[in-house]
């Protein structure tokens, strides 16, 4: 039987591992080619979200870049003012049928 790996008392996580065997598993594959196929699928995000498009899997979700500006923090050991450049972070949206079923 398939078990996420406890990690705290709230919620559960699924590894890479793991989510490699429940591929193969659900697709008949082995995990070999689970592997591979998962590793297509994040390059392939990461390239499109690369060249600044957006990844959309009707149903699921969105895969996109936006962009964080520039901000004053502050270090938590001394209480100094440091500066924390702008950068582009990825960004996933759940789609309409996801989140209904969360």
């Amino acid at each position: 039987m398939f078990r996420y790996k406890k990690h705290s008392f709230k919620y559960f996580i699924m590894n890479k591992a793991e989510l490699i065997d429940k591929l193969s598993g659900d697709a008949g594959i082995t995990k070999t080619q689970a592997n591979a196929a998962l590793d297509s699928f994040v390059d392939a995000v990461t390239r499109t979200l690369k060249k600044g498009d957006k990844v959309t899997l009707v149903g699921f979700g969105t895969f996109s870049v936006t962009k964080r500006a520039a901000r004053n923090g502050r270090n938590p050991q001394t209480g100094a003012v440091i500066k924390i450049k702008a950068k582009k972070v990825a960004r996933f949206k759940a789609g309409k049928e996801l989140s209904s079923k969360i």
